[in-house]
């Protein structure tokens, strides 16, 4: 593979596989969660230096963080619900990608979830972006 930056791949884990499903060329909505400062570096600052050929410095986890997708439901100019009710829960964030069409399963958006405290389970953190996700509706 060619191309400077950082790459998104993205997998996922089913109950006795791991499942490929995209690489990315660019940052991805999945790295987003770093914009919550869950390490030294979000995935933005890091896309940048490796452009710039700058040294990457060491990356460190400072916090535990997860993110789930807000899809839309529906083919149109996104009109969006719920946000309000998302940005009021606690050590949680969302990111909204401006696109200007929807269409069914399309992703619009990204719900951030993160444990500052590190009492809270990875588990546990899941379920919370996947709820602060489902109050986002996109018609």
């Amino acid at each position: 593979l060619g191309g400077a930056g950082i790459w998104g791949i993205e997998f996922f884990l089913g109950e006795d596989a791991v499942y490929f499903s995209e690489l990315s060329p660019r940052p991805h909505d999945t790295g987003m969660v770093t914009l919550a400062g869950t390490q030294n570096f979000n995935e933005f600052e890091l896309h940048a230096r490796a452009l710039l050929g700058l040294k990457i410095p060491t990356i460190e986890l400072r916090f535990p963080g997860v993110s789930a997708v807000v899809l839309a439901e529906k083919e149109g100019v996104p009109v969006y619900s719920g946000m309000e009710l998302a940005a009021a829960q606690p050590q949680a964030d969302f990111k909204i990608f401006g696109k200007p069409t929807t269409r069914p399963y399309r992703r619009m958006a990204v719900a951030l979830a993160y444990d500052r405290t590190g009492n809270e389970t990875m588990d546990a953190m899941r379920e919370r972006a996947a709820n602060i996700a489902a109050m986002i509706k996109v018609h």
